[in-house]
């Protein structure tokens, strides 16, 4: 098993985040998975993913705050 990859956006400027996030997912190999780290809950990411993405990725939280976030997410085989 290999390690995931860590994405730091917290220093990015937010208009950029996204952007950065779902091109990150998208080099994902099927079954692979990377770490965000964010300042935020990335609620709303989530339902990003779930609108452009169903039932291609899973979500798992990490660390919920207050100060930092981790999400695990991953680009499923199925």
């Amino acid at each position: 098993m290999t390690q995931d990859s860590q994405l730091d956006v917290r220093e990015l400027i937010p208009r950029d985040r996204h952007t950065q996030i779902f091109s990150t997912y998208q080099a994902l190999e099927p079954g692979a998975a990377f770490i965000l780290v964010n300042d935020h809950d990335p609620k709303p990411l989530y339902y990003q993913f779930q609108a452009e993405n169903a039932g291609e990725f899973s979500w798992e939280y990490l660390e919920e705050g207050p100060e930092v976030w981790r999400v695990r997410i991953g680009r499923t085989t199925g």
